[in-house]
């Protein structure tokens, strides 16, 4: 009976996660389709007989891809900085929207420093340790205050890496970690099940 049980747990760990992001896949390619009107779906467009999965991606990023072109010239500049202030004027919108224009300008910005490294830091005690993102170096009026060079940390919670702490620490109480940032997610969202190579 037990090996019974162990097979059953051993079917289920391989079939969750597959079925989970086949779901999570399936529903984001279907979303995708919803928003594009159906007759410039490339399916249709092309005369095919039968439904393209995920076809409306190709509009998406087509879409994403003449924005990124449009805005990245001066004209698209100057109109972006119009927008910017437009949507500035909205009360309640605007924190909202600055929050999130400053944390995506943060993670996919082409200089690649949202999270430079992983660290291993004492938190939320001493003799317990966690594992940490640095966010940047700190150089401003904390630092003059402390008197010892500063790292700006970003604390994830398990397993949703999106919601944490985040904390100017003094350098010499944080270890680098040889792992790489990529590595240290898996290890969190898998509350320590994965552990990295």
């Amino acid at each position: 009976m037990k090996r019974l049980r162990n097979y059953f747990i051993s079917g289920l760990l391989f079939w969750i996660p597959l079925g989970l992001s086949i779901v999570v896949i399936k529903f984001f390619l279907e979303l995708v389709n919803n928003l594009i009107p159906e007759q410039y779906l490339p399916q249709i467009l092309l005369e095919f007989s039968q439904s393209i999965p995920g076809s409306g991606v190709v509009w998406v990023l087509l879409i994403i891809m003449v924005t990124g072109v449009l805005v990245s010239n001066f004209i698209g500049r100057k109109l972006l900085e119009v927008w910017d202030k437009l949507l500035n004027k909205i009360p309640g919108f605007r924190g909202v929207y600055n929050a999130l224009k400053q944390l995506s300008d943060t993670v996919f910005s082409p200089s690649g420093k949202s999270f430079k490294k992983a660290l291993l830091v004492e938190y939320p005690r001493k003799d317990m340790w966690t594992i940490a993102f640095q966010t940047g170096d700190y150089h401003g009026e904390v630092e003059e205050k402390i008197g010892q060079e500063i790292v700006n940390i970003y604390v994830p919670t398990t397993p949703n890496p999106t919601s944490g702490f985040f904390i100017m620490l003094p350098k010499k109480d944080t270890v680098e970690l040889n792992m790489s940032v990529d590595d240290a997610f898996k290890l969190i969202i898998s509350t320590g099940v994965v552990t990295p190579n």
